[in-house]
């Protein structure tokens, strides 16, 4: 698969917790565990490699600037 002259900005929870404090590594675990519930699984800003998580920072912010609020991970 060839990229544009741009690749994903892709970084591990820690990465991503470290780089954004609003955002626990606690917040974003529960945030991924429940992501085909808050609708974080459509952006695909989670990438699974092995067992390693990655997130898409770009497609994370972008849901983050559409989701509606949520309770305990789950629309409603």
């Amino acid at each position: 698969m060839a990229y544009n002259n741009q690749s994903p900005n892709y970084k591990t929870v820690r990465q991503f917790a470290e780089a954004y404090p609003a955002f626990s590594q606690g917040s974003l675990r529960d945030l991924i565990f429940f992501a085909d519930f808050n609708g974080l699984s459509k952006f695909d800003a989670i990438r699974r490699v092995g067992a390693k998580v990655l997130i898409n920072v770009d497609k994370f912010f972008q849901w983050v600037d559409t989701n509606p609020k949520t309770k305990g991970g789950i629309n409603g």
